[in-house]
């Protein structure tokens, strides 16, 4: 082998070594949201809640990142707008947090889907998926992160 091919191999092996653990492609993240909200749908909002009796919005987050796409996010909305990196919402993947301020002191996280749609519990239609740009939500857009 020549040297460059030597280097780049190694480069590649220290790559690999190093490397995280394999990481979920963007088909596969909007499939396990969707299979996410299959089995969440429905489920009331309830401040506080945590289970498929009544989850909050940051509950539900946090519930979906670990046990869908297995990430950890800590568990109230305010802790998780602290979380990754923000992004611009041209930019949004799926599995991208998306931030509301919907009311004074109130904040709204959700998870974005594809094609401007977030899944999140819903305080007056529990889990759902809802659109980026109907007016209540793109009045209140606050910004998107990535983990």
């Amino acid at each position: 082998m020549r040297r460059f091919e030597l280097i780049l191999l190694l480069f590649l092996m220290i790559g690999q070594a190093c490397a995280p653990t394999r990481t979920l492609r963007t088909s596969e993240i909007e499939q396990k949201l969707m299979q996410a909200h299959e089995e969440w749908r429905g489920t009331p909002y309830r401040l506080g809640g945590s289970t498929r009796n009544g989850i909050d919005c940051s509950a539900f987050v946090q519930t979906v990142m670990r046990e869908y796409l297995n990430q950890e996010v800590p568990r109230t909305t305010e802790s998780q707008l602290r979380v990754g990196f923000r992004v611009r919402p041209q930019q949004l993947q799926p599995g991208d947090l998306v931030f509301y301020r919907t009311g004074r002191r109130r904040l709204h996280v959700g998870i974005y889907i594809t094609e401007g749609r977030f899944l999140h519990a819903s305080t007056s239609n529990g889990v759902m998926i809802s659109r980026m740009e109907e007016t209540y939500w793109s009045r209140r857009f606050l910004q998107s992160r990535r983990i």
